[in-house]
This record gives C-alpha cells, structure tokens and sequence, in this order.
C-alpha cells in the first residue's frame, strides 16, 4: 500500500474535523507505532511533546527538546505516515516569530495538524507548566502561524488550560483564539459535560479535549454533539514499550521479575532527578 501524500492526509484529517463524530487519537511517537496505529484502524495519531521528549532525549517535559530536534521526529513519522499525525508544539519554542518558524518547519515535516498553546514555557523553577501567557500574547501567536502556513489544509489549533482558568476565562480564550483564526480550539481540563457543555455552548470551531481517559467524559456521541472532533486520552502506547522494553532485557539479563510500572521506569530511566538538580543549583535565586 502506497504512503498517501502530506496533501492527502491533511484533507483526510479536514474530512474528521467536518464530520459529526468523536475520534480518538494514537500516540505515534516513531515511524513504526505510526504505522500500526494506521493499520489497527485508527483514524488520526499525535506526537505529543512530552513523549518526544522522552523519546528522543530521555528527558522531563521540561521544555528541554529543541524545535529541530522535534521536527526531526516529526519528519521520520511523516515519512511514512498512513494516517494523519497531530503534532503538540507545545508554545512554539517561543515568541509568535519562533511560532512562524515552528509552522514552517512542522508543515515541511508533514504533519496535518498542530497544537499551539498559550502555555508560559519554560516555567519558572519551583512552579508546575501551567502559568499562561496574556491572552493579548497568544491571539498574536495564532495569527502568526496562520500567516506562516503555505498549505491551507493544514490546521492548526490553539489550546488553553480549563483546569487552571474560570469557565469565563476559559470561554474568553476560547473565543479570541476563534476570532483569530484558529482552525480548532484544544482544552485540557475539562472536568465534566457540564463544564464542557458551558464552553462549547460559545464555540463554533471544532474542539479537541487532552482528556486523559476522564471517565467523566466517556460518552462519545455527547462529545460529538458538543462539537468535540478530536480526543487525547494520554500516551499509553509509548509508556508501554518503555515497559516492554524493560522487561524484554531484564529476562535477556536473567533478573528476577521487577516491580516498577511504566511510570516508574519513565521516571527512573529519564533525566529528571539531574534536571531537578540542576535547577535547583542553576534558578533557585532564593538559595
């Protein structure tokens, strides 16, 4: 079976945003889960920022991966790709300029979609990524990228944060991200429908939720009559070859049968404890 082409997949994701259903997303973090993802069915993949992260520097999501570094993972996905790829470019590496560059870039590796997010990044040492940028800020991103786009078919979403902003905030975004622009409007922190039911009820682009199988939303039908497209339920493919991985050399190596989880092993084998460490001697200004 021949790759479709970048021009093709993009309209294939068009057709899904168009549609009056729900689709769930496949973590495709490599060429080769991209590719089982496409066969076993599943309609769109994304390559989220945090598992590239992991997955080409073993590091926290941090904000440590650089643009090139995820266009290059990007880029091999692509390649081969018989499904569209969502690409999370977390806040565009940086101000609305690095957002046009952050486009350009994702555009040629071929994805069919990308996520900005108005997200302050990288955070402040002691404080989670959470904190947001003006939404003044964020409306330039998005028009920066739009201008930045040459394929048209390419969508690009922006995302905000419910879980830290009021239901009024929230919409605020929302709405000015729409305004701008913006193909679709991605929201993490969605409690329930009704918080949902109060966003969506002002929001006439299509919705993706970073969802995180919240078993209160575990109605596909009432997503999609809320105008909920796309669905995130987090990476559990990738953290399961992390254990499989695992455990496949621990039985090479003989070892007794381990106890970690997959979040354990992400946690033990990734970077994390030297990039706290060095941040607490490098930006704790308060030691």
């Amino acid at each position: 079976m021949a790759t479709p082409s970048q021009h093709d997949l993009r309209n294939d994701f068009r057709a899904l945003l168009e549609s009056e259903r729900c689709y769930y997303t496949a973590s495709t973090f490599d060429p080769m889960s991209a590719r089982i993802a496409a066969d076993l069915g599943f309609e769109v993949g994304i390559l989220g920022g945090s598992v590239a992260s992991l997955q080409v520097l073993a590091a926290p999501d941090f904000a440590l991966i650089t643009l090139s570094e995820f266009t290059e993972q990007a880029t091999r996905i692509g390649r081969v790709a018989r499904l569209p790829i969502i690409a999370d470019a977390d806040h565009g590496y940086g101000n609305a300029l690095n957002v046009m560059r952050t486009v350009t870039e994702l555009e040629r590796a071929g994805v069919a979609a990308l996520t900005i997010e108005d997200t302050l990044l990288p955070a402040k040492y002691g404080r989670k990524s959470t904190d947001l940028i003006p939404v003044e800020e964020a409306v330039g991103k998005i028009e920066a990228a739009l201008d930045a786009r040459i394929d048209p078919a390419m969508a690009i979403f922006a995302r905000t944060n419910a879980g830290q902003l009021s239901t009024e905030d929230t919409i605020a975004r929302a709405t000015a991200y729409q305004a701008a622009g913006a193909d679709g409007i991605c929201i993490v922190g969605i409690r329930d429908f009704e918080h949902l039911e109060a966003i969506s009820a002002h929001v006439q682009v299509p919705l993706m939720l970073v969802a995180y199988d919240n078993p209160e939303l575990r109605d596909p039908a009432r997503l999609a009559a809320n105008g909920v497209r796309v669905i995130v339920n987090g990476h559990a493919a990738y953290f399961a070859a992390i254990k499989a991985t695992y455990d496949c050399l621990r039985e090479q190596r003989g070892i007794a049968e381990g106890t970690l989880n997959a979040s354990e092993l992400s946690t033990r084998y990734s970077t994390l404890e030297e990039n706290r460490e060095w941040a607490r001697k490098y930006m704790d200004v308060n030691e």
